[in-house]
């Protein structure tokens, strides 16, 4: 046994005459109980000190009992407000102001107030680490272990239990009242004005549970028959059904981080509330024990983060995430083919892709040969990707590597669908089977028509005109960028595939915004478009912009991105580029129309594109995925289990990875999803509510 907390408690045995000092009391204890050293990581050290502790207790009756007074006493005059209503649960500020509330606390921290039970978990749990084994204990332990500090009979322990009841209802009461009125929040609003109905769950919970506290008030004091919580509580899961219809209307109607916070928000306090009432319970004694034990837990690991910027950085990035990539997994669905029919189309689509890009390419070889100087130059090349990109969409083309960032989002919502945040593991595993194939089949069309039209049209305008379309010295330099052993291709590669996914970012904040802001609506009332074009020629602009605001400004960046990459490189002195598959095709179908390549080679830099466009996917999809699964705080439960399942539908189906089932309509059917235009650029989801 530690000789200061062996002495600590002796101190307040009764003959000692000592008072003791509670919050000094349980500080110690916890030091106690705290792993140290190489016990870090490990809690059966920390089981054993439990039972230590229990067993001197159980020998030292009165230092027991003094500790159970100063722990009554404490309890009778603490201050249980903020512990209740705020720790563990968003803040109200926002960001910028508790970012700056939570830095100046680290430069100068406010004195704790052992009278508050909010401050005092912060002083007794005051390490970085104590939620990580308070958590880590089993909850019966916990309870057995609390159990052997704390020894009263019913009667003794009433005017305490009495005392936390009431703090208990008042902070269910506040909490309450604070949902019934974020319901009145302009962000709320915009998404249903119905939230304001006289019948809406929001305002009814507040009503129940202020009937409920009366009646469970007077229970307390022995003045009425117990009065359940069944109806509040069916009023709370009222309120959650709520919340998921307005995140569904977020999809039509955009979000904000102001919005999406306000929806976490009120998640965590009705989760709070319901846990609180867990407490009230009468009729389990065990439950309420759990519950108990869950709520401490919790409070724990929120006391720990209370002052963390990075845990704050955190949770406000993740929101951000989630706002950008919320329309990003429905525009995903429409990249990812179920039946040969949208395979097909798919594969046209990609097709037209590749056409425009073997002209966009040579665009490029032209304005490089024209000799400009480096900034007129990047701004050409700028253009003409960018352009090009918007051009490719507007026609309902597809380059294939734009859809990871769309396909991962998807994904991400899949596993988000599932049991717990994890979906099931064959069920991920036909998805990524059926994106891989889609992916595939894109980069068919992109590279077969890319390469094929690159060489016919450097081999026709030789025919044509007697002279080559370009010189062997472009032509060798155009070969040499494909040689991942000779240069920088895969890094180059690499980059291509973050500049990707950082579109598919820009695509989702501008389609969020345009939906937030009803920029369909906006322009088809606009007093300028009004004067200048009729009705229906309006209409029809302004849901076009509307329906495709996003992905016309993504397409744009992404030509700008790759366009100034190696200027950009060339200013600070590093050897930036970008490798694009597509490109990389068209690239190859040039050079050898001058150049002379044996099998060998040919089928050397053949598998160079390959494995750039491998690797533009990989990374792109890699950090969609990884975004999309920050933004709705849901992970992959197992990697491993995912692997197997993917390998036996491989093994079972190996075409699969490449060709759709035969059967398209029971393959429909498993998918649960209905056969989308692949070869047109999906619509926003504001368009589609339109047309319902």
């Amino acid at each position: 046994m530690n000789d200061s907390l062996f002495n600590l408690l002796e101190k307040g045995a009764p003959e000692n005459g000592d008072s003791l000092e509670p919050v000094s009391a349980l500080k110690a204890i916890v030091a106690w109980l705290r792993p140290r050293g190489s016990d870090k990581g490990k809690t059966a050290p920390v089981l054993a000190r439990m039972i230590e502790l229990e067993q001197w207790l159980e020998t030292h009756p009165l230092a027991r009992e003094r500790l159970t007074e100063a722990l009554k006493n404490w309890l009778m005059e603490a201050s249980y407000f903020e512990v209740f209503t705020s720790l563990g649960i968003l803040s109200r500020r926002g960001f910028s102001r508790e970012f700056i509330d939570r830095l100046y606390e680290k430069i100068n921290p406010s004195p704790r107030d052992k009278d508050s039970i909010r401050d005092t978990i912060a002083l007794v749990f005051n390490r970085d680490n104590d939620a990580d084994w308070v958590c880590a204990i089993p909850t019966e332990t916990w309870i057995s272990f609390l159990s052997s500090l704390w020894r009263y009979d019913s009667e003794q322990l009433k005017p305490v239990r009495h005392k936390v009841c009431s703090e208990v209802l008042y902070a269910i009461e506040m909490l309450s009242i604070w949902i019934a009125a974020e319901e009145l929040e302009a962000e709320i609003l915009r998404l249903d004005p119905r939230v304001i109905n006289k019948d809406s769950a929001f305002v009814a919970q507040q009503r129940e549970l202020a009937n409920f506290i009366r009646h469970y008030e007077r229970w307390l004091d022995n003045d009425a028959e117990f009065y359940d919580d069944d109806h509040a509580r069916v009023l709370l899961e009222q309120c959650k059904d709520g919340l998921i219809q307005l995140r569904k209307r977020m999809m039509t109607k955009g979000t904000s981080i102001a919005l999406t916070h306000l929806l976490e928000r009120l998640d965590q306090t009705l989760a709070r509330i319901e846990l609180l009432l867990d407490t009230l319970t009468v009729r389990n004694r065990e439950a309420f024990n759990e519950k108990a034990i869950e709520l401490l837990k919790q409070l724990v690991s929120a006391s720990n983060n209370r002052n963390s910027l990075s845990t704050l950085w955190r949770q406000n990035s993740r929101l951000l995430a989630r706002s950008v990539t919320e329309n990003a997994s429905h525009h995903g669905e429409y990249y990812v083919t179920s039946n040969r029919r949208e395979y097909l189309n798919m594969l046209w689509s990609g097709a037209g892709g590749g056409f425009i890009i073997a002209f966009m390419a040579l665009i490029k070889i032209q304005i490089l040969a024209q000799g400009f100087g480096a900034g007129l130059e990047t701004l050409l090349s700028s253009l003409n990707y960018g352009l090009g990109f918007v051009l490719i969409h507007m026609v309902g083309c597809t380059v294939a590597t734009k859809q990871p960032a769309m396909t991962a989002a998807h994904f991400a919502n899949a596993v988000e669908k599932g049991d717990q945040g994890r979906a099931n593991a064959s069920k991920l595993a036909d998805l990524l089977i059926r994106v891989s194939r889609s992916q595939f089949i894109a980069i068919v069309g992109n590279v077969s028509i890319a390469l094929s039209l690159a060489y016919l049209l450097a081999r026709g305008y030789s025919h044509w005109q007697g002279v080559n379309l370009i010189d062997p010295e472009t032509a060798d330099y155009l070969l040499h960028r494909l040689d991942f052993i000779d240069s920088p291709a895969l890094v180059h590669a690499a980059i291509a595939g973050v500049w990707l996914f950082v579109s598919g970012l820009i695509s989702g904040y501008f389609d969020n915004r345009a939906a937030r802001l009803d920029l369909a609506g906006r322009l088809a009332g606009h007093p300028l478009l009004t004067r200048l074009l009729p009705t229906g020629a309006r209409q029809k602009v302004a849901v076009y912009v509307g329906d495709n605001y996003g992905a016309l400004i993504g397409n744009f960046a992404f030509g700008f991105l790759l366009g100034t990459t190696a200027y950009f490189g060339a200013m600070i002195g590093l050897p930036l580029d970008i490798r694009h598959v597509a490109f990389a095709s068209t690239d190859l179908g040039y050079g050898i129309s001058i150049a002379s390549l044996d099998t060998e080679q040919l089928l050397l830099y053949g598998g160079c594109v390959l494995l750039i466009g491998a690797i533009n996917l990989w990374v792109s999809f890699s950090l969609a995925l990884s975004v999309a699964l920050r933004a709705r705080d849901v992970r992959i439960s197992s990697i491993s289990t995912l692997g197997s399942a993917l390998w036996r539908q491989i093994l079972r189906q190996p075409l699969a990875l490449f060709l759709p089932p035969a059967d398209s309509e029971t393959d429909e059917k498993v998918s649960g999803q209905s056969p989308s235009t692949a070869s047109n650029p999906p619509q926003s989801a504001t368009a589609q509510h339109q047309k319902k």
